[in-house]
């Protein structure tokens, strides 16, 4: 027990932490004060930028050291390939998104997608301790950027294959991600997200043996169990979303978090039907029928499609049709203060190592 403990504080050391325990990059979820709060714990906070302009970067990250001591991280994905358009086929996927929401005019997934690069620069101009990546690896040049300006790299992995592609691109740390993981599988090579969906206690021991820099456990973990034993696997810290989103500093839709609630593992499903990309999500009266209905469109299309439907979901407190992401073990979440509960959570994973 000493020895992973003794791990554990080697990372909180380096990262400026006290509690190995981060919080996970939601794009579009977390509103900063959970961030602030994490971070004031002794946690790591985090930003998933995806969907910002880079004068929204700069805000959220200004307004984040404003009020906390600045230990955060900030995630961006790496672009897939431009999307192949099917008129035809966007029009079936439009006609059945019509039976859940507003109609979806034909013009709805036209808009071009944010600068990557333009995001890439906001993102070291803020100087945050840490960015993450995940869907890919960065570029070599942005890579260098960062490390130029002492910017650490955490690379989202879901393989061991991939695990040993970031620490060669020269990741600082891995982020095993676990099948369990609400939202977005991480994977590089999205067609395979479904195939290898490996869950975390398979995966993590084997990228732990499988590289030389530390690795955090994300996927599932919302309890102090999960904590200690994915720390006794080898982790040296843990990353959670799912578990924190009930907090009231993540300000959640209360549909959603109701939702959270109630539902067992087996009570969520991986789903395209939402962005074109796999993720894990409470299985609703939408991603039922989506399973049998037209396939989505790529990414980001899909996600363009369904955002007349996401909105007025999230507008009329309708569940069946938000977009309402969920971890496999979204029940163990709490509705507590994200400060106490990170302290709480911490505090007990330490009494099960003894």
């Amino acid at each position: 027990m000493t020895q992973t403990l003794d791990r554990a504080q080697s990372f909180c050391d380096r990262f400026g932490l006290r509690l190995p325990i981060l919080l996970a990059p939601m794009a579009g979820v977390p509103a900063p004060a959970l961030s602030v709060a994490i971070a004031n714990a002794g946690g790591l906070g985090a930003c998933g930028t995806l969907l910002m302009q880079p004068d929204a970067i700069a805000k959220w990250v200004s307004g984040v050291r404003g009020q906390s001591n600045g230990a955060f991280q900030l995630n961006l994905w790496i672009p897939d390939p431009p999307p192949v358009r099917d008129a035809a086929h966007e029009a079936e996927v439009r006609a059945f998104l019509g039976q859940f929401g507003p109609a979806v005019p034909a013009g709805a997934a036209d808009a071009m997608p944010l600068d990557f690069g333009a995001q890439c620069e906001a993102m070291v101009n803020a100087a945050p301790p840490i960015i993450s990546s995940i869907m890919g690896l960065y570029p070599p040049d942005f890579v260098a950027a960062m490390k130029a300006n002492g910017i650490a790299w955490f690379a989202t992995v879901t393989t061991v294959a991939e695990a040993h592609a970031a620490e060669a691109a020269g990741a600082d740390v891995v982020v095993a991600q676990g099948a369990e993981a609400g939202g977005h599988r991480g994977r590089f090579d999205p067609s395979k997200a479904e195939r290898e969906a490996v869950g975390l206690f398979a995966l993590l021991p084997a990228v732990v043996d499988a590289v030389s820099i530390p690795v955090v456990a994300t996927g599932g973990i919302a309890d102090a169990r999960g904590i200690a034993a994915a720390l006794m696997l080898g982790a040296s810290a843990v990353q959670i979303g799912t578990g924190f989103l009930r907090c009231p500093e993540a300000g959640l839709n209360p549909i959603w978090s109701a939702g959270l609630a109630a539902t067992l593992p087996e009570g969520t499903m991986l789903t395209r039907a939402f962005s074109g990309r796999a993720g894990r999500s409470i299985a609703t009266a939408y991603t039922r029928a989506a399973a049998d209905g037209p396939a989505p469109a790529p990414y980001p299309v899909q996600r363009a499609l369904t955002q007349a439907m996401r909105d007025a979901g999230a507008q009329a407190n309708e569940l069946d049709r938000m977009q309402a992401w969920a971890g496999q073990s979204a029940a163990l979440a709490r509705a507590e203060p994200a400060g106490e509960l990170i302290q709480a959570l911490w505090d007990e994973a330490r009494q099960l190592l003894g």
